[in-house]
């Protein structure tokens, strides 16, 4: 009987499996495995170990390390905020990249982390999470107006709406899914409903594409925070609220860079018997 070491860590919540494949006998394991099936009978929160997703940590000729992410559905994301920081914890505190400056590939491109340690442990890592395209966009929903929002590729694709409310979750329940495989996304997206606070604050939930709701979310907590900036609402500097806690996202107007900061947390490590 074959067993597959594994990580379970979390970002606010958004938790995932951590396949260290530096290992070459785990490596070697995963070669053979399908991946996708691998997702969803491991993220399953009743059969399985119960997670977002899971994500592969591999060794990269490019970068410090290479991350693939994979979501409860089986299908592959591009990109995940919350996982990059607990790939980047994981890299410093288990040695294989002792720098607090570490260099991630990921289908988005490299992104560089900045890890703020304490005693030997990463308790923040500051991501630079390039630079997004934002555009203006509208939604046409069957039964209802025609829906404004704005398009945001953090590296991944968002539609992210305003409200004058934080949205009820019986209307999350509704709209996320049905807006998030709607024909207007052929490859789908990931949905943010966003409530102003103030001018440096905003409450954000995320439906993720392949996922459905989630506790946080990196990528989406960014594009709430540039299309809010891009539209005048807030300031450069913003909190963003999601439900598993806080991120501190900030935007370079001159650079068109993000950066996006928060904890990065581990739950337990165990075997995934195959």
């Amino acid at each position: 009987m074959q067993s597959l070491p594994f990580i379970k860590m979390h970002g606010l919540g958004n938790d995932y499996i951590y396949i260290d494949c530096f290992q070459e006998s785990t490596a070697a394991l995963i070669t053979k495995t399908d991946i996708p099936s691998l997702s969803r009978r491991i993220s399953d929160r009743h059969f399985g170990v119960g997670s977002d997703g899971l994500v592969l940590m591999s060794p990269s000729k490019e970068a410090d390390a290479e991350m693939r992410i994979f979501n409860a559905d089986g299908s592959e994301a591009e990109m995940c905020g919350n996982a990059i920081r607990c790939v980047g914890k994981y890299l410093y505190e288990s040695g294989l990249c002792p720098s607090t400056s570490i260099a991630i590939k990921t289908l988005a491109g490299i992104r560089i982390l900045t890890l703020l340690v304490q005693n030997g442990v990463v308790s923040q890592v500051k991501v630079n999470m390039g630079m997004p395209t934002v555009k203006t966009d509208t939604l046409p929903l069957k039964g209802m107006d025609i829906l404004g929002f704005t398009s945001v590729n953090m590296g991944n694709p968002h539609a992210v709406f305003f409200r004058n409310w934080v949205i009820s979750d019986a209307e999350m329940a509704e709209m996320g899914e049905h807006i998030s495989i709607h024909p207007h996304f052929p490859d789908g997206t990931n949905v943010e409903f966003v409530y102003v606070r103030n001018a440096h604050e905003l409450d954000v939930r995320v439906w993720e594409r392949g996922t459905g709701e989630t506790l946080a979310c990196g990528t989406g907590a960014c594009a709430a925070a540039v299309a809010a900036n891009r539209l005048g609402e807030t300031e450069n500097e913003v909190v963003v609220h999601l439900k598993g806690g806080e991120l501190f996202i900030q935007y370079d107007p001159i650079y068109k860079i993000v950066y996006m900061t928060g904890p990065a947390t581990e739950v337990y490590r165990g075997q995934y018997i195959l």
